[in-house]
């Protein structure tokens, strides 16, 4: 008799990403197993997007989400995945103010930011020539901020807001200074790139080209079972209902997140440049892509 085969040896694959109805709604197929991810075993960790640029840092997580702000930081450490893109196109953060106001009004105000290494800083730093004072507040706590004008005993002038928060501030009363995706297309004619999957470089040749192609499968799994997917995602929805988690989920999950194509890969290369010409990142960076 034959020795029996040998038990194959997983590899363990950590996946940070945000608890938002749009990552959720990514990575449903490699979360509930709806996908064969053969040797690989994934382990989720969600964790807002500011925490988990500062995590990869120490480059704990193999495949993780990060800001493209961060990851001209981070590219000793991390690749670009091609796919797991979240794109502006037309649309992204936004400066929301009790009042109203134009976006010079907002020079030398004290903005509430969800974190100094998202894209949306960055972002709003060249649009205003850094002439304004930032506090950071979690993400999901700004539009409260701005309606109380205060957090932890300073006065908030403006809110920086994120994910769903785009698509709710009106219902809390606030008003829209600059939707900083429109900015941008203004300014440049290209989305605005905010966030994408990065995968260690250390993994190796084989691993990556796995785990890249393993997030794309997830990722079309998710677009071709629009509804299962979108049950699963309304759990991370912070109170979006299904009309307007839909909504969410196609403003960042969409043709842009299977694959940055050329003009996506350009638009994050200009967004360095700009974020570099600025002063505002340090050094040049060239992204490169898997």
């Amino acid at each position: 008799m034959s020795a029996p085969a040998p038990a194959t040896t997983q590899q363990k694959i950590r996946v940070g990403h945000s608890p938002d109805a749009d990552d959720a709604f990514m990575f449903y197929a490699l979360a509930k197993d709806k996908i064969d991810t053969g040797r690989y075993q994934f382990e989720h960790e969600l964790v807002d997007i500011e925490t988990l640029n500062r995590r990869a840092f120490g480059a704990e997580l193999e495949l993780t989400a990060v800001s493209l702000h961060a990851y001209a930081h981070l590219a000793d450490k991390y690749l670009l995945c091609n796919s797991g893109a979240s794109m502006g196109d037309n649309y992204g953060p936004m400066v929301v103010t009790k009042e109203g106001g134009t976006i010079e009004q907002m020079k030398g105000k004290r903005i509430a930011v969800p974190g100094t290494l998202t894209t949306a800083f960055l972002t709003l730093q060249i649009c205003l020539d850094g002439q304004f004072e930032h506090v950071a507040v979690p993400f999901d706590e700004i539009i409260d901020v701005v309606k109380a004008g205060e957090y932890q005993g300073q006065p908030i002038d403006a809110g920086l807001i994120i994910h769903e928060g785009q698509l709710t501030y009106g219902e809390d009363g606030l008003k829209l200074v600059v939707d900083l995706g429109k900015w941008w297309m203004e300014q440049t004619g290209y989305p605005l790139p905010l966030g994408a999957n990065a995968i260690r470089r250390d993994l190796g040749p084989e691993t990556i080209a796995d785990v890249a192609r393993l997030l794309r499968e997830s990722i079309a799994y998710g677009l071709e079972h629009r509804q299962d997917a979108l049950d699963y995602a309304l759990g991370f929805g912070r109170g979006l209902d299904r009309s307007k988690a839909d909504d969410f989920v196609g403003m960042y999950v969409n043709e842009w997140t299977l694959d940055f194509g050329d003009r996506g890969r350009k638009s994050v290369e200009l967004l360095l440049e700009r974020g570099h010409q600025a002063g505002f990142i340090p050094t040049l960076v060239r992204p490169e892509f898997v």
